[in-house]
């Protein structure tokens, strides 16, 4: 029957969007070194948006510290422009071979307003998800009004896709309460 496969590729959907709003919150910092914070910044590696993670070796030897090693030296300086202008607000140590990143402590401040970016993360997944529902009833509404499926199965289909909706928004509130927790810890 389609409207499985419909089913199927709504959940598809909805499973990405999670992972791609739990990819988003490894780029929030929260006071300790992670490789995740930086590497998907893009460098412009002679012309080609590169991410960083492609193009050099990102290490944690400290609890506070990252440390870039590119596999081609001569680009550290377009790599200090890309940190310099990604929204880290960190200032990297260059010495000509490696670049450094030293995680400042945060403060409360700090960790409130990374609170609400969270938040904004969390509240534009839901809206991806919801508007991932929407389109799916549509399709359900063309079916019912094509004659392939009655009112009963239309109403029963809305069911289960409004269900797989409340479970994926349950996802995204438990990541955010998670990330939210993470990041107001000092």
């Amino acid at each position: 029957m389609p409207i499985d496969k419909l089913l199927q590729d709504m959940n598809a959907h909805m499973d990405k969007t999670i992972q791609v709003f739990h990819d988003e919150l490894a780029t929030i910092r929260t006071g300790k070194a992670s490789p995740a914070l930086v590497e998907n910044i893009q460098v412009d590696y002679y012309g080609t948006p590169t991410r960083l993670r492609e193009m050099a070796k990102i290490a944690t030897p400290e609890p506070r510290m990252i440390v870039i090693q590119p596999w081609d030296p001569t680009v550290v300086p377009a790599i200090v422009k890309a940190l310099n202008q990604s929204p880290l607000g960190i200032t990297p140590v260059n010495d000509g071979k490696l670049v450094r990143l030293p995680i400042p402590e945060l403060d409360e401040e700090r960790r409130k307003d990374l609170v609400k970016a969270v938040r904004k993360l969390g509240e534009d997944a839901r809206v991806s998800i919801r508007n991932i529902r929407r389109d799916q009833n549509e399709e359900l509404k063309k079916f019912q009004k094509a004659g392939t499926i009655t009112e009963d199965d239309l109403h029963r289909e809305e069911k289960r896709v409004q269900e797989a909706t409340d479970s994926h928004i349950k996802k995204i509130d438990e990541l955010l309460a998670h990330k939210e927790k993470e990041v107001m810890e000092v």
